[in-house]
């Protein structure tokens, strides 16, 4: 079974847990279990313990303030914010400086300058391998650059940051599923 599943109409989770809205689905904590990150290990190959201390570090940034740019936890971040500060976590420091970007995630771009980042710094996976702690990039239409990234959370959730929101574990749905451009795992 994959791990990207849709696991019904729950809303978004900030820091601590709390819902943001009415649940009809059980939530994930803040905490990262054997059981949130172990499934599927021996088959992908992966390290155990690097997808768990990249799942705890993106749960660190759960009700972080959005901030375009910004990839500080609890000060602010955005969606590539995210993932840099989850980096730092791991490995001390960024690989390579951003380029500029706006927060339009609909906007035409040349190139894939996001997902040809993510190639030179991790290894691809397959969409359908990905489990809690990899990284999945979302395209928002067929012909658009991949502009959108988050961290898979068990159960079917995703963390991430979007203008007007902060960082939240959001339910992996259809409308999510579809846009998934690529999947990355965290290097050992």
């Amino acid at each position: 079974m994959s791990a990207v599943t849709d696991v019904g109409a729950v809303t978004d989770v900030r820091a601590g847990g709390t819902p943001t809205g009415p649940q009809t689905a059980p939530q994930t904590g803040a905490e990262t279990g054997p059981s949130d990150v172990e499934a599927g290990d021996a088959a992908a190959g992966s390290s155990l313990e690097a997808r768990a201390r990249a799942l705890a570090a993106a749960r660190g940034f759960l009700g972080t303030p959005y901030r375009h740019q910004g990839s500080r936890q609890g000060v602010g971040c955005d969606c590539l914010g995210l993932v840099r500060g989850v980096w730092r976590t791991l490995y001390g420091t960024e690989p390579e400086a951003p380029g500029p970007y706006t927060p339009d995630w609909a906007e035409r771009a040349d190139g894939e300058p996001l997902l040809e980042a993510a190639a030179r710094h991790m290894p691809a996976i397959a969409v359908d391998d990905a489990l809690p702690g990899d990284l999945l990039l979302f395209r928002w239409r067929p012909q658009a650059a991949a502009k959108h990234c988050g961290i898979l959370d068990a159960g079917g959730r995703v963390i991430h940051a979007y203008e007007g929101h902060c960082v939240v574990s959001s339910p992996l749905g259809p409308a999510w599923r579809r846009r998934i451009a690529a999947a990355f795992r965290f290097p050992e």
